[in-house]
């Protein structure tokens, strides 16, 4: 199922074939603008020289070449991804490019796909208005070994324990910007204090700091299992991001559901913003014991002027794989692009046998090249293609609850581990498995809004997130 492009370019999708970096292709989520590498010194890294390059990029590959402006004076505008916002603003208020084409950094993204690695706290943090949570903590993380897991709550952030200040007067004073500002940079060796209260340990005072660490795609603690729901045997796999490292950890747990003759699956995939579209065809493989070599797992469509690059996609089984009978997709509004092409792409096989269930997803139906200006150390993500499934389904921009028959509203409830039985979202997707009715998820843009607040949290996001960030909403 790998799909090679012309050599010239490195094809990212944070849910397309390929690896990170240079010949991958990425599908993968966010929202926000880019981040802007510093330029350097080096022959053609000019600010103007960089502008000129991203205009000429966008003008060939561009999935909505009708959107561009005619021309667009870059003088104006401080810095690259400005002008990039500016290029592309057309598009983006039409809802078809949602600050998906932006502009990183070539090293940060290659170590991130490559091996999950980044700088933070290692939690995904969540607002509920104007309190914050960590809705997930990750393995090997100095949040995790401060006792701080799903369901902490946050109150009170200072640069120590003597300048604490209150989480809903730093959004008083700034709003989530503010908030932002207050964790501190991404870097490692930033500290913080920061006043936590969970039913665990209770109201404490902790201090972090920010370490290098390698975001694990498939949790040891919970992300692989076999619920057993009053004797109904059901697998469950939660994936947080498709990067090459998650290729033996799913492998594993599909051999783990193949051996024990499961055969009804959940794919928990609620904060997952995307990632390489190489993991999305592993995943459909490995639910593709059944399917043929002929059988189509997504079409990949450029431009008219690159119709040559124009793919299809076969299933092809592995040794691991099951013969899914009934597979529930947990998603929110940050399920996005790599996660949403497993869905789609498995629907015209499972029909009314497959489920979204918590609510409704992103909405990322096309994916990215990535174009890179080595010398400067900038990697241009661009959308240049739509992605569609064995019908030709696609055009979610609405997210999936428009595509999917059966649908099930649930809580994202952070009270209980995820893939407890307990727990809103595992919950109601085993109801779905076993047969039981459930109230659907409301498709429309304008109720996707509304059914925010009930259903999922909004991720803290930065107005530049870091390539980890866009792919793992919330992560700090």
């Amino acid at each position: 199922m790998r799909r090679t492009l012309s050599a010239l370019i490195a094809l990212s999708l944070s849910a397309c074939s390929g690896g990170g970096g240079s010949g991958s292709v990425v599908a993968g989520g966010g929202s926000g603008g880019g981040s802007t590498p510093t330029p350097s010194a080096a022959a053609g890294c000019t600010l103007r020289e960089r502008q000129d390059w991203a205009s000429a990029q966008l003008n060939e590959w561009y999935l909505f070449p009708e959107t561009l402006p005619a021309s667009l004076n870059p003088a104006p505008y401080a810095d690259l991804t400005s002008y990039v916002d500016a290029l592309t603003a057309t598009a983006r208020s039409q809802g078809k490019d949602r600050y998906f084409t932006y502009v990183t950094s070539i090293a940060e993204e290659n170590a991130y796909y490559n091996s999950g690695a980044s700088a933070g706290f290692g939690f995904r943090l969540y607002l509920n208005g104007n309190r914050l949570f960590s809705a997930e903590t990750f393995e090997g993380t100095s949040a995790l070994t401060a006792g701080i897991d799903r369901g902490t709550e946050i109150t009170e952030i200072g640069n120590d324990a003597s300048s604490l200040r209150s989480v809903s007067s730093i959004l008083a004073a700034g709003g989530s910007a503010a908030l932002t500002d207050a964790l501190g940079p991404n870097t490692a060796g930033t500290t913080r204090a920061m006043r936590v209260t969970d039913a665990a340990a209770g109201n404490r005072v902790v201090t972090l700091s920010k370490t290098d660490y390698s975001l694990t795609p498939v949790s040891a603690r919970y992300g692989a299992k076999i619920i057993d729901d009053g004797g109904h045997r059901v697998g469950y796999v939660n994936l947080r991001t498709f990067i090459n490292t998650a290729e033996t950890p799913l492998r594993n747990a599909f051999a783990q559901f193949k051996a024990a003759g499961v055969t009804e699956i959940i794919v928990d995939v609620r904060y997952n913003g995307g990632g390489l579209v190489s993991i999305a065809e592993l995943m459909g493989n490995l639910l593709g014991a059944n399917r043929s070599p002929s059988d189509v797992f997504d079409y990949m469509t450029f431009r008219a002027s690159k119709s040559s690059s124009n793919t299809t996609s076969y299933f092809a089984a592995q040794s691991q794989s099951v013969a899914p009978t009934r597979v529930a997709f947990i998603g929110t509004s940050s399920t996005a692009s790599a996660s949403e092409l497993v869905a789609a792409a498995m629907l015209p096989y499972l029909g009314n046998n497959l489920a979204l269930v918590g609510g409704n997803t992103y909405g990322k139906p096309v994916g990215q090249i990535a174009v890179d200006k080595a010398a400067c150390d900038d990697r241009f993500r661009i959308i240049a293609f739509a992605l569609q499934n064995r019908d030709h389904q696609g055009a979610y921009f609405t997210g999936l609850a428009s595509l999917v028959p059966n649908t099930c509203k649930a809580a994202d409830d952070i009270a209980w581990p995820m893939g407890d039985a307990r727990e809103a979202s595992t919950r109601a997707a085993l109801d779905f498995i076993e047969g039981k009715a459930c109230t659907p998820i409301t498709a429309s843009a304008a109720a996707k809004a509304t059914a925010q607040a009930e259903i999922a949290r909004e991720p803290l996001t930065p107005a530049r997130p870091s390539v980890p960030q866009r792919d793992v909403p919330g992560l700090f």
